[in-house]
């Protein structure tokens, strides 16, 4: 099992930056993709950006967000910055147990409890 623990959300007003860190308990921790996704009240989650050996971005997020990883720390982020308030959401880090990352929610075995951001404008 793989616990992720998301922290770093909050309310920032808009053009502002946050940054989101995921904390893993996973052995060979460098061997997971990694996701971060988000829902927005009413709305389906959706895709914000992953990274293994690359990284992908959500068309909405690109140049704004950038996702990184520490496998010494076992750490992950999500660096938001220019943020808007369609940005505010439920942002959830995920964890899949391949190399290979993905955009669909289905395809991540472990998730986080889920962090507020809100963005005002």
């Amino acid at each position: 099992q793989v616990q992720l623990v998301e922290s770093g959300g909050g309310l920032v007003q808009a053009g502002g930056s946050l940054r989101l860190s995921c904390a893993a308990s996973a052995r060979a921790f460098s061997t997971y993709a990694m996701g971060w996704f988000r829902q927005a009240p009413g709305k389906e989650r959706e895709f914000v950006a992953s990274i293994s050996r690359g990284s992908d971005y959500a068309d909405a997020v690109k140049g704004r967000f950038t996702i990184s990883r520490d496998n010494f720390k076992n750490m992950v982020y999500l660096q938001m910055n220019s943020l808007k308030p369609e940005d505010t959401a439920v942002y959830y880090c995920a964890a899949r147990a391949t190399y290979f990352g993905s955009a669909l929610d289905n395809n991540y075995d472990f998730w986080g409890q889920g962090i507020q951001v809100t963005v005002s404008s």
